[in-house]
């Protein structure tokens, strides 16, 4: 891996029929492709609606159709693709899970949700993952070809401890398939990416779907790539699109040796010991 890498985010429209949306992811990384990206990423649930019964009815094996139609495209257009996320079913349990396939299509990694999206903001949202969902329990990091990034997604970003340990693992991208509502998108989605990236000096990737007004989850879309100095190097609109990047790999270590924050950490500080009493406080 040389120390330029062109990606491409493919912030596709999500439709109900699961079939159309494995050609559009299809298509889209063809296209990808041929415009010379490297890797290419899709977002959370993309051959799915976020819709709890249709995740149960589209989940699927690892060894599933989704996963052999990701393979194929991989392979084909000879590309890294990071395969946003879908509904993983094991036994009894469903994952939402994100495929890392290398350019011959083989699996290198993958990523289950860790944090569900248990939330209720009255009058505008509520929604709970967990009801359908099971949560994964590891970090995920891969090497391949002197790269080295993490993946985690969507409610995941909104802990700074799981971005945090994959840069310590040497990460110099953090990958976040995504799919933030109307309400948390205006208000945190931007923000977020910016956090990480800045937080962790590396270049964060959010893959967002596109907005599909007939639907009744509502995607905020704006995928974005921000590098490691909080700079947003391109961002989409609501609307389904292609979005290219090159990334300055070389752009990490500058920005850590000028503002050395990873090396100033003071970790003798950060232990919390819950059992200890706390000191009085003078009065």
């Amino acid at each position: 891996m040389t120390d330029k890498l062109s990606i491409a985010i493919c912030q596709m429209k999500v439709v109900t029929n699961k079939e159309d949306n494995l050609e559009t992811a299809a298509q889209m990384i063809k296209t990808a492709a041929n415009h010379g990206a490297k890797m290419i990423i899709l977002p959370e649930m993309f051959n799915v609606p976020y819709v709890n019964k249709l995740i149960v009815e589209y989940a699927e094996p690892i060894t599933g159709h989704s996963f052999q139609r990701l393979s194929k495209c991989a392979s084909e257009n000879q590309v890294l693709v990071i395969g946003g996320s879908i509904p993983e079913r094991e036994g009894q349990s469903i994952y939402n899970t994100c495929y890392i396939l290398d350019e011959t299509g083989c699996l290198i990694g993958k990523h289950r949700k860790m944090h569900l999206f248990d939330i209720d903001i009255p009058g505008k949202i509520s929604v709970k993952e967990s009801a359908d969902i099971s949560a994964g329990n590891h970090l995920t990091v891969i090497e391949h070809q002197g790269l080295t990034f993490g993946v985690i997604i969507c409610y995941d970003c909104r802990f700074p401890e799981v971005a945090r340990l994959i840069a310590l693992q040497g990460a110099q991208l953090l990958i976040i398939p995504a799919e933030f509502a109307m309400t948390t998108g205006q208000a945190h989605w931007e923000l977020l990416m910016k956090s990480r990236a800045v937080d962790n000096q590396l270049f964060v990737i959010g893959a967002s779907a596109a907005r599909n007004s007939d639907l009744s989850y509502q995607s905020w879309g704006h995928s974005m790539v921000v590098d490691p100095w909080g700079e947003v190097l391109c961002e989409g609109t609501e609307k389904e699109t292609i979005l290219y990047a090159d990334l300055d790999l070389e752009r990490i270590d500058q920005i850590r040796n000028e503002l050395p924050l990873l090396r100033h950490r003071r970790t003798d500080l950060y232990q919390v010991n819950l059992t200890q009493p706390k000191e009085d406080t003078p009065q």
